[in-house]
This record gives structure tokens, sequence and C-alpha cells, in this order.
């Protein structure tokens, strides 16, 4: 019997390898405007916030809102056609998608970045896998806030009672407190299992075969909610 009737991924991190395409990306905008280059674990640590919060830590202190609001821009205008040079799904994931499909289980991913540059990766990387798929856009309050993981629920026409979250980093454990569900953390994506334990993660999984197994109700133990005491 399935555990889950609904899951709700992140995107960056937890699905798709994001990381160098987001550098380069930063890298172009920050060098346009001569500006010192960021390495790649840094972007790594800035990621997770939105395109906006990344900026904004890239540049340098002190960086005139106005300068730093055209490097961002800068920043779209380049990721937007360079967003699939060097991005894939992790190993392991198409075949997960799949598993979960094969369950009946209706899947929708939320994301920080923004929705066009979300609607156009999930479509490419993941076709009819993914029938839901909903990135930042004005009106609608980005993660931690629960708000897009409540619009994903109502456009798949899916009960809360029946869903669970999966993410990478501590925004995501938080956006599923938020939205009052469980939290399922990945150890492969921009946070190591050592930090997201820092965070409060109670179940973490380091492949998406083991995360197949939570999803599905295999050998690993029950998922409590992200606000639920340790064992």
């Amino acid at each position: 019997m399935r555990r889950y009737s609904t899951v709700i991924f992140d995107l960056d991190g937890t699905l798709l390898d994001t990381l160098q395409d987001l550098a380069d990306s930063t890298n172009y905008a920050l060098a346009l405007h001569h500006m010192p280059t960021r390495s790649l674990e840094e972007i790594r640590r800035f990621v997770g916030n939105g395109v906006g919060l990344l900026l904004h830590r890239a540049v340098p202190e002190g960086t005139p809102a106005d300068l730093e609001a055209q490097c961002l821009a800068d920043f779209r205008a380049h990721y937007v056609v360079n967003m699939e040079n060097k991005t894939a799904p992790y190993q392991g994931i198409l075949p997960l998608l799949d598993g979960l499909n094969q369950e009946g289980i209706k899947l929708a991913v939320v994301s920080n970045k923004f929705d066009g540059a979300v609607k156009g990766l999930c479509s490419t990387y993941f076709g009819p896998r993914i029938p839901v798929a909903i990135g930042e856009s004005q009106g609608v309050a980005r993660k931690p806030a629960p708000d897009t993981v409540f619009r994903a629920l109502d456009e798949l026409g899916a009960d809360a009672a029946g869903a669970v979250y999966v993410g990478d980093s501590e925004v995501d454990l938080q956006t599923a407190r938020n939205a009052g569900l469980p939290c399922i953390s990945v150890s492969w994506g921009f946070r190591d299992r050592d930090f997201l334990s820092s965070q409060g993660a109670q179940t973490i999984v380091s492949t998406p075969a083991e995360l197949l197994e939570q999803l599905t109700g295999g050998q690993y133990d029950e998922i409590r909610r992200p606000d639920s005491p340790s064992l």
C-alpha cells in the first residue's frame, strides 16, 4: 500500500543539478559590471531563496540597489537562454518519478526560481511526469511561505492530508513546516546531511531509490512531521 498520495518536490538541488548553470549566469552578471566572480562553493551556499537573494549575496557588500537590480536583470537575461547548458537530473531521478507515476501518486514542483524557468526546465527534463510546476511570480509569496505548496495542491486537485514535501535545504524544511506537511530531506543536493540535521531534518535520504521506498511504503521508518519530537 502506498504511503502518500501526493509528493511536492523542490527543484534545484532536489530533482535537478542546476548549480553550474546558476554559477555561470551569476558570474556573467558580476563580470559584466566588473565585480569579483564567485566560486562554485560560494554559489552553493547562496542558493535556495530565489535568484534575487542569490544575486544580493553574490554582489559585493555595499553595492547600490540600482546596480544590484541591473545585475539581477542581466543574470535573468543570461540564465533564460543558458539554463540547460550543464543542468541535468540527478542520477536516479527519472526512475524515481516513473516509479511514483506507476503508483498513481500525484507530483508537483514548487521552486523559488522564477516561474518561467521552473516551467521550462520541468517541461524539458520531466515532460508529463510532473504536470504541475510553480515558481516565483508576482502576487504569490515565495518559500518558506506555504503559498506555492497550496497552489500546487489546488492545481493537482490533491488533499494536503495525503501529501509530503521533498527538498534539499533549510528553506524546504521551513516550507514544509509552514504548510503543515511532513518533510523528507535529500542529502545529494546543495546542503549536506550534517547541515540538514542541524536545521532539524528528521528524515534524510541518500539516494532516489531510498526516497522511492520512503514514499511508497518501503522498509524505512515512518516520516514524522517537522514539528514532531525526535524519537
